[in-house]
Parts: structure tokens; sequence; C-alpha cells
């Protein structure tokens, strides 16, 4: 569990190592991410003991969320200032993250047929 929890560490401090080297706005986690995603690709899988370290996380990942509500709550004036623009700009970035990932599985499966 220890060497899982440090390969994901790991794919996250090198996902922002690349964010802040590149100046582009994506965060850092996100990098690792793709990382990862690479590294499972090449491996073809998790090893057990990476899928029982995910598993683990996951079924605790309602904890996570914790701190965000509670920046949430500090900052409603924020949000009360910027509501139209959150209002217009969650459901456009909604819509368009549907459509990317269609068409990224779409592109996917007819790769596997």
């Amino acid at each position: 569990m220890v060497q899982a929890l440090s390969l994901l560490l790991i794919c996250q401090l090198l996902g922002t190592v690349i964010a802040r080297a590149s100046g582009v706005p994506i965060p850092g986690p996100v990098f690792g991410l793709i990382l990862l995603m690479i590294l499972l690709m090449v491996r073809r899988g998790p090893d057990p003991g990476l899928s029982t370290t995910a598993q683990a996380l996951l079924r605790h990942l309602g904890l996570l969320f914790v701190p965000a509500g509670v920046g949430i709550v500090n900052e409603l004036d924020v949000l009360r200032t910027n509501a139209l623009a959150l209002a217009v700009a969650l459901p456009i970035s909604t819509l368009l993250a549907l459509v990317v990932t269609g068409l990224g599985m779409q592109f996917l499966l007819r790769g596997e047929r």
C-alpha cells in the first residue's frame, strides 16, 4: 500500500512540476493523472497493490470534499458577486466536458474495433 500511495503522490508531484515549469493554466494533478494513465497503459493495468489502494481512497472520497465545502462557505460573498458569471460558465463548461468526453469515447471505441 505504501508503494502504491507513493506512486500516486509521485505522479501528482511530477504533474505539479510540469504545470509550474510549462506555465500552462492546467492544475498539476491533471498532468499527474495523465502521467498515471500513460504508466498504466504501458503496464497494461494496475497491479493488485495499486488497485487496492485506489479502492480504499475511493471509498473515502467524500472526506476529500470537506475542505472544498468549507472554502465555498468562507467565500460566499465572492460567489454572490460573481453569481451571473458562474451561472453562465457552469452549464457551458459542463456541456463542453460532456461533448469532449463523448467524442473521446467514440474515438477510443473506434480504435477497439
